[in-house]
């Protein structure tokens, strides 16, 4: 046997030798079969000696979008949907795995103006063109709002304001205007170093290029089976998620999470926000919040399919989310969570804001203005069968005077803000106008903010604009469900803040009718 010949056949595996030969013996067919029926056999033939194929190249197959995984829009994926396609498209889950990731597991860490993502290197010229050197040499930028801001240089120095040049080598953020400066402000900037550093891992591992298995939610939940609110670990447990044993997946999942978990937290029967000590409610509160889980919680009404099983339904619960960004524009399925934790509670999430449509022009295009939708709202009302979602772009005091929503009730509306920036003294103004007509509703009004010192300024703002003619309903704190990934202020790197981090409540206050006595 010539050399080539050998080393041929020692490269080739006695099954395929045999169905060569089969195939050699057999009449050639008038009809080829399709590359997918005829890869299959081949497939799966040769996969019974994989130690001599895994030395060989595996040629590239050229796939149809048809064939690639889906991923179940409303929760995982059956057992049954997954076999079909680990017989139909083999091909298919070869190339997700063929596909290298942009960066590795243990190469996340790179300085933002030399990371091989371009997204990053634009993020940080821009980092460059607008934030300020924190050193005390240089002038404040901006005059303090409050002696206690953490964020705005207090140093009284001569030089002038220069934009940050430096990036430090620690967490490869551009912090400083130069190495001098950094050196100096080291002791400084060691305390949010190791924040910025983690910062910088996650925002690469984001754009990496890897499957995330954990954004892949749960599906409906069981009315037996209780969900546990104590924190996330518990929550996500006990609401049967694929389990997450990496932090950094953590603090993604989380990102993402913490809105619908947020509101579901607070309106829950098992809410860990209850009346006794600590818990953080007021009697007020319980008041409120009794109202509106009478109606998330209904009882089973012994209805059927037939017209004899027939029952009065409620209307579904109104939740008006004022000043969207961002979060009007979250995967869907990442709103039904909060569907999900109410088996037999329905939603209208009714998104309300001028930014509420913000570079989403080509996914849902405004629709025109018309006698029939006068504010040009985007209604996607098949979301969930319990769960309906409209976006208005449009400010709310404009919709509250026409009586778009009228009337409202405290069982059945709920108004949430995240980050507002009551107090901030860029957006207060845009407030001064919506608050008052809020509180005249008389409707409960969850607030999140960044920090402790954004919270306690928008509580401050109220306190002063409202005067003594609102209620708290839920004292101010630490949100339980805050977002676990910290997040950076390109206008200022010393600024970091994580999404929802504290939540509070309060509604329009009540007056209690009182009769005169006729004696």
């Amino acid at each position: 046997m010539e050399p080539s010949m050998r080393l041929a056949a020692s490269n080739t595996c006695k099954a395929c030798i045999r169905l060569s030969a089969a195939n050699a013996a057999r009449p050639p067919l008038s009809r080829p079969f399709s590359k997918a029926a005829s890869s299959r056999p081949l497939r799966k033939t040769c996969s019974s000696s994989p130690t001599t194929h895994s030395r060989r190249p595996v040629p590239s197959i050229e796939t149809s979008n048809r064939l690639s995984r889906p991923i179940s829009l409303f929760g995982r994926q059956s057992k049954t949907a997954e076999d079909d396609i680990v017989g139909l498209g083999s091909a298919a889950s070869y190339e997700s795995q063929s596909k290298t990731p942009v960066l590795r597991p243990d190469d996340l860490f790179h300085s933002f103006t030399n990371s091989p993502i371009p997204e990053i290197r634009r993020r940080a010229a821009f980092i460059r063109q607008h934030a300020h050197c924190p050193h005390p040499d240089h002038q404040p930028t901006r005059d303090p709002s409050s002696a206690n801001t953490p964020t705005v240089a207090t140093g009284s120095g001569v030089q002038a304001p220069a934009h940050v040049d430096f990036e430090c080598p620690d967490c490869g953020i551009p912090v400083y205007c130069s190495e001098k400066h950094w050196a100096e402000d080291y002791e400084a900037h060691l305390q949010i170093c190791d924040t910025l550093r983690q910062i910088n891992e996650d925002d690469h591992d984001l754009r990496s290029g890897r499957f995330f298995p954990e954004f892949e939610y749960a599906g409906p939940q069981m009315e037996e089976a209780a969900v546990n609110m104590t924190n996330w670990d518990t929550f996500l447990y006990t609401r049967q998620f694929e389990a997450i044993n990496d932090d950094r997946s953590m603090r993604q999942v989380t990102r993402l999470l913490t809105y619908p978990v947020t509101i579901g937290s607070i309106l829950h029967e098992l809410s860990p926000y209850n009346i006794r000590k600590g818990g953080r409610l007021t009697t007020e509160g319980l008041k409120s919040l009794s109202a509106l889980r009478y109606t998330l919680h209904p009882p089973r009404t012994g209805s059927g399919e037939t017209i004899k099983g027939l029952r009065p339904e409620a209307p579904p619960v109104r939740i008006f989310i004022l000043g969207a960004r961002a979060e009007s524009s979250l995967p869907r399925n990442v709103w039904v969570q909060l569907a999900h934790l109410f088996p037999r509670g329905k939603f209208h999430l009714i998104f309300i804001g001028p930014e509420s449509m913000t570079n989403r022009d080509d996914e849902f295009p405004l629709p025109p203005r018309t006698p029939s939708n006068p504010f040009g709202a985007i209604v996607e009302d098949r979301v969930w069968p319990t769960m309906k979602i409209s976006t208005i772009v449009d400010y709310y005091h404009t919709l509250h005077k026409t009586g778009q929503f009228y009337p409202y009730d405290p069982y059945f509306d709920c108004f949430v803000m995240f980050h507002p920036g009551l107090g901030h003294p860029a957006s207060s103004h845009e407030w001064s106008e919506t608050v008052p007509l809020l509180l005249e509703t008389k409707a409960p009004i969850i607030v999140t903010g960044y920090t402790q010192y954004d919270m306690d300024r928008d509580i401050e703002w109220v306190r002063k604009t409202c005067g003594g003619e609102f209620d708290m309903l839920m004292e101010p704190g630490e949100n339980i469900f805050r977002s676990l990934r910290w997040d950076l202020n390109d206008l200022d790197p010393q600024d970091i803040s994580c999404g929802n981090w504290g939540v509070w409540a309060f509604r329009g206050k009540r007056y209690e009718a009182t009769t005169k006595s006729t004696e």
